[in-house]
C-alpha cells in the first residue's frame, strides 16, 4: 500500500483509550472529514483501516524506537552528535533507565492509536453495506494490526490495558493492567481471525501492495508461538508460510533496497513513500529516518547523515570468515565504497557504521525523502525461528535444514546436527543475530529464551554488568502512572 494512503482521514470526536490523552493523537490530519455521516461506505472502511497502519510509521515506533533496541540488545552504540543527543536510548542501552525515560514513554504510547483505530474498525466496519469480500479483508487488517500492537507492548511491558472497544466519555478511562496471559490470549485471538480473514499477498496490486496479508498473519503468529514457547504450533505456521510461496531473495542486500520494496522474502514491512507533504519530523511524516539518522555523520554518504546505531568491535567480530552480509551490513574502512565514496573509520566512535539501511542520493537526494520501508518480519526469520523451534522439539536433523538455507545464502558453510539440543540453540540464535542486525528483533531474542537468561549471560558477557532482571521489562512511564492510579509498576523500578 502506497505510505500516502495510510495517513488519516477521519477525525475521532469525543474518543479516547483509557489512561491516555489527546496527545496520543499528536494532531489532527488536515483532511478530515465529518463524523456525523461517517461509517456509511466502503470508501470510509477504507478510510478507516488506513488510519490503523499509520502509528507504525512514526518515531514512537518503526521509524526510531523499535530499530534502537538493537542499541540495547549490546550489537551497537547511540554515536548519533553526542552530549544529551540520543541520551534515552544510552541510558535503556547502559541499564539505568528510569521511569521518566522518553524513549520508554514513546513505546509505551506508540501503539495506541493503531489500538483505538482498529478498534473503531472492528466495531463500526461490520453494519456497513459494501462489498463482503472487501469488508473481511479490512476487519482482517484490523485484527492483524491489533495483534502486531499488543505484542508490541505485552513483549516490552509485560502485563498492559487490554481496550477491545472504542471508549467514549464517560467509560471507565483509568484501566488496571491485565496479565500478560491474558493479553497474548487476544493476540492469538486476534491473529487467528486475520489468517481465516485475510488473502495472500498476491491478490493486492496497485497501491494496495504492502497491506497486511494471509502470510504476514501466519508468520507473526508463528513468532508468538516461539515467544511462548509452544514449539510445535510454531513450526506448523512456518510450515504454512512455506506453502504460501515465500522465498529468500537471491542476494541478501535485496531486502534492504528502496527500489526492491515488498519482495517475495517480505512478509510485512511498514511503508514509506519519501513524500515531504508533512514535515519530517511530524507523526504524519511519509519518509523513513533510517538512512537519514544511521548514515555516517561529516561522509555526504546520504541526505541527513545523523550517525546513529554504530555498530561494535564486538559485534563486527561475531562474522565467520567469508559471511556475505557482512559488506552489506556494515561501513568499515577499507571495506566496499558505498555509492562511490570510500568509508573512513574516523567518521564513528566505534570506526563501524551501518550500510544495511542506507539510501543513494539519487533515490533520496535530502534528508528527509527516504522512500524504503521498514521490514517487520520477513522469511528468513520464519526459516530460523522453525529451525529453533525444531531444535527444541529434539529434532536437530530437521531443525539443520532452514539453518543452512539462510546460511548458504550467506556463502558459509553447512553446520552439522552432530551437537547437542542447548549447543544448537546458541548456534541458531547466534544466526539469528546475524541474520536480523539492526532489524529490531535482537532484544526480543534476548529476552524471551530461558525466560531472559540467555539475555543476562550475553550482555554480562560484552560488560553490560548493570542489566539485571527488572531490565528485561521497561517500567511503565511515571506520567502514565500519575494519570491513571490504577496502573502498578513493573519490579524494581
Amino acid at each position: 500500500m502506497q505510505a500516502n494512503k495510510f495517513i488519516i482521514t477521519f477525525l475521532v470526536v469525543a474518543i479516547i483509550i483509557g489512561g491516555c490523552s489527546k496527545s496520543f493523537l499528536e494532531k489532527a490530519p488536515l483532511d478530515s472529514v465529518n463524523t456525523s455521516n461517517f461509517y456509511n461506505t466502503a470508501d470510509d472502511a477504507v478510510a478507516a483501516i488506513n488510519a490503523a497502519y499509520q502509528p507504525l510509521q512514526r518515531p514512537k515506533l518503526y521509524n526510531l524506537r523499535m530499530w534502537t533496541t538493537d542499541i540495547m540488545a549490546g550489537n551497537s552504540e547511540v554515536g548519533a552528535g553526542g552530549g544529551t543527543d540520543g541520551i534515552e536510548t544510552k541510558d535503556e542501552a547502559n541499564f539505568v533507565t528510569t521511569t521518566d525515560n522518553a524513549g520508554v514513554l514513546d513505546l509505551y504510547r506508540g501503539p495506541a492509536p493503531g489500538i483505538l483505530a482498529c478498534n473503531i474498525v472492528l466495531e463500526k466496519v461490520p453494519a456497513i453495506q459494501m462489498d463482503e469480500n472487501l469488508k473481511k479483508r479490512i476487519l482482517g487488517e484490523a485484527h492483524f494490526l491489533r495483534g502486531l500492537y499488543y505484542f508490541i507492548l505485552v513483549r516490552f511491558f509485560g502485563d498492559v490495558p487490554l481496550i477491545t472497544k472504542p471508549q467514549n466519555v464517560g467509560d471507565d478511562l483509568n484501566p488496571g493492567r491485565t496479565a500478560k496471559a491474558d493479553v497474548y490470549k487476544q493476540i492469538i485471538s486476534d491473529l487467528t481471525t486475520a489468517i481465516d480473514s485475510l488473502p495472500p499477498r498476491e491478490s493486492y496490486s496497485g497501491s494496495d501492495v504492502g497491506r497486511a496479508s494471509k502470510g504476514s498473519a501466519t508468520g507473526l503468529l508463528a513468532k508468538v508461538y516461539l515467544t511462548l514457547g509452544d514449539y510445535q504450533k510454531t513450526v506448523d505456521l512456518c510450515k504454512l508460510v512455506t506453502a504460501l510461496g515465500y522465498k529468500l531473495n537471491p542476494n541478501y542486500s535485496d531486502n534492504f533496497s528502496a527500489t526492491n520494496k515488498n519482495s517475495v522474502e517480505s512478509l510485512f514491512e511498514v511503508q514509506y513513500s519519501g513524500a515531504t507533504t508533512y514535515g519530517f519530523f511530524d507523526d504524519f511524516n511519509q519518509a523513513s529516518w533510517l538512512s537519514t539518522f544511521t548514515g555516517p555523520r561529516n561522509s555526504d554518504f546520504v541526505g541527513g547523515a545523523y550517525g546513529w546505531d554504530q555498530p561494535t568491535q564486538e559485534f563486527v567480530d561475531s562474522y565467520e570468515i567469508g559471511d556475505k552480509r557482512k559488506d552489506a551490513t556494515i561501513l568499515y574502512e577499507g571495506g566496499p565504497a558505498f555509492d562511490g565514496k570510500e568509508y573512513k573509520a574516523s567518521y564513528s566512535g566505534t570506526g563501524y557504521n551501518l550500510r544495511k539501511f542506507l539510501v543513494p542520493k539519487s533515490i533520496s537526494p535530502d534528508y528527509n525523502t527516504s522512500p524504503a520501508d521498514f521490514i517487520v518480519l520477513r522469511y528468513a526469520d520464519v526459516l530460523l525461528m522453525k529451525a529453533e523451534a525444531l531444535n527444541e522439539l529434539g529434532q536437530m536433523d530437521a531443525a539443520i535444514v532452514p539453518l543452512n538455507l539462510v546460511r548458504e545464502r550467506a556463502g558459509l558453510n553447512d553446520k552439522e546436527a552432530n551437537i547437542s539440543k542447548d549447543a544448537m540453540r546458541l548456534v541458531i540464535l547466534n544466526e539469528r543475530r546475524m541474520e536480523l542486525a539492526f532489524e529490531g528483533q535482537r532484544w526480543f531474542d534476548l529476552i524471551r529464551v530461558q525466560n531472559g537468561q540467555y539475555g543476562l549471560d550475553f550482555l554480562h558477557s560484552i560488560g553490560k554488568v548493570n542489566a539485571t532482571q527488572k531490565f528485561l521489562l521497561l517500567p511503565i512511564p511515571q506520567v502514565e502512572r500519575d494519570a491513571n492510579p490504577n496502573l502498578t509498576q513493573n519490579p524494581g523500578y
